[in-house]
This record gives structure tokens, sequence and C-alpha cells, in this order.
């Protein structure tokens, strides 16, 4: 059986799981999250914990039941907690600003790049050169804090451009002259 399939979710206080089919909604403190599972994967509420059970031992059910499980543990930390992620920019020149729906990146094009934000996700500008993404979809966060990486990835000679805090860039040597 799947070690990350086979263990409950422990709900915490103030979470409202509500399970009709494959079809699971997750209410908490900081939002709603919806969202229709595999038909195949049996998703029980029992005793406020969440459970997911699997038909048989055939490799898809096998990988199904703990992407469930492993969804559903997502969904219910994210209404309780809420995901976040940082990212700096580095560059001469380079900054940011907060717009209404989204934020406006000046990068070293001769534009400036704007990038919306989606209703459920919110971006703080914490300074010139830091942004914050935050929401209580992890899959929401993680798309839209790599869209803004896109925009201008690191490149690996000087270290310029959009990265997460704390990633490492491996660094390439120049040319070297005679």
């Amino acid at each position: 059986m799947s070690r990350v399939g086979r263990a409950p979710i422990k709900l915490p206080k103030g979470v409202e799981v509500k399970v009709n089919g494959p079809v699971v909604s997750v209410k908490g403190p900081k939002g709603e999250l919806l969202r229709t599972f595999h038909s195949d994967i049996e998703i029980k509420l029992e005793d406020g914990t969440l459970t997911c059970h699997r038909p048989s031992d055939n490799k898809p059910h096998r990988q199904l039941h703990g992407l469930t499980r492993a969804l559903l543990n997502n969904m219910v930390t994210g209404v309780t907690d809420g995901f976040k992620k940082e990212l700096q920019i580095v560059g001469v020149g380079f900054k940011v600003e907060a717009k209404k729906r989204g934020i406006l990146l000046n990068v070293g094009y001769s534009h400036p790049v704007f990038v919306s934000m989606p209703g459920e996700v919110k971006a703080d500008v914490t300074g010139p050169t830091t942004i914050v993404i935050s929401g209580v979809d992890r899959e929401m966060v993680g798309q839209v804090a790599a869209t803004i990486r896109s925009v201008r990835k690191p490149e690996p000679y000087k270290g310029k451009g959009i990265m997460y805090t704390g990633e490492k860039i491996h660094r390439k040597a120049g040319k070297t002259g005679k």
C-alpha cells in the first residue's frame, strides 16, 4: 500500500469538509477550495479524519492513491495556513511595482512587463526587488510564481534575473583572455 496514500489527514478545528462522491470541498478560515478527483479512489470522512482507499493494487490505482491524498492534504493546509512563495529580483535597475490587478516588472527590457494575478492569488511587493505570492491553492501560487520567474530567468554568468528566495544559481566562468 502507498505510504503517502494510507496516511490519514487529521482535520484541524475550523475546517469543514464535504465529500460528494469524487467532488470534495474544503472550507476553512482562509478560504474555500473545490476539487474533483478520480472516481476510482474512494474518499471517506470519519471522525474528523480524511482517508483514501483504492480498489486494487494496479499501478494506475497506486499512483492515484498517493496523488489524491497529497492533493487533499494541500487543500486542508491551504485553507488553514495558506501557501506563499518569495521571489527576488537581482540586477542593476531591475525593480517591481504593485498595481491594481497585478505587478509591473522592469527587468532590463525596453518596456515594462505587466503580470496579472488571478483572483485567488495575492502578490505583495515588500521592497523594490522582493515579491511575495500568497494564496490558498498551492498549484495556483506555484504557477503564478513560475510565470513571474519566466519573465526573466536568472542567467548563469552574472546571476541577474528573477529567482526564488534561497535558490542557488549555478554560475559559469566567463571567457578567459590571453
